[in-house]
């Protein structure tokens, strides 16, 4: 009842916000279907704890608050947090705005990341996986001429999963529809390069 009443309180109102426990209901609905069943896998679970609507408005408005200021480093925004009712497993994905393509990881990334052919990079590995992507929008006032680059990451807290090419694949499953999510937030041109589904193609290491 304590619980219900704080979300209720949190909320505003007096009304509580409905409990969003499924797959498909995480991270602001951004998921698809195939997102929803990748995180259900790496979290062995199908039910979650509670995700609060409001983090896709929350990291896509923080990308364009940043972007004037993209010269310097930027913070990250948390778009979501994904964990099973019990436990301490979490995936975690947030959104942040890289200076120039010096930043990005090149060779340079670490050794459990494996490279992927999508966006302008992508890594992914048993406990984390980035998209990088360009994003040319009216919303980024002079993206025109500096197209904004875009990190997404997903951070798998105490992850125990294996370096299997499944984990990876549904590991950037789960980044990908999200990461589609926030570039059509923001009206990037061309979905910021981003195919409709994941290119799940390994590159050469």
């Amino acid at each position: 009842m304590l619980a219900a009443f704080l979300l209720a309180t949190a909320c505003g109102g007096g009304k509580p916000e409905p409990e969003r426990v499924m797959a498909e209901q995480q991270c602001d609905d951004t998921l698809s279907p195939d997102a929803a069943r990748a995180l259900e896998t790496v979290l062995n679970t199908k039910r979650f704890s509670h995700d609060p609507r409001g983090g896709l408005e929350r990291a896509a408005g923080g990308l364009v608050e940043d972007y004037p200021e993209s010269w310097r480093r930027t913070p990250g925004h948390s778009l979501c947090r994904a964990s099973p009712p019990t436990g301490m497993d979490e995936v975690e994905i947030e959104f942040r705005l890289l200076r120039r393509d010096g930043d990005l990881p090149g060779d340079r990334h670490a050794a459990d990341l494996h490279p992927y052919a999508m966006g302008v990079e992508a890594l992914s590995g048993p406990r984390a996986a980035q998209l990088y992507v360009r994003c040319l929008s009216p919303r980024l006032e002079g993206s025109g001429k500096r197209p904004a680059l875009i990190m997404a990451e997903l951070d798998f807290r105490r992850s125990e999963l294996s370096d299997t090419v499944p984990i990876r694949e549904a590991h950037l499953t789960v980044l990908h529809s999200v990461t589609l999510a926030v570039v059509r937030k923001l009206a990037c041109e061309n979905d910021a390069g981003l195919d409709a589904k994941p290119v799940l193609k390994a590159l050469p290491e």
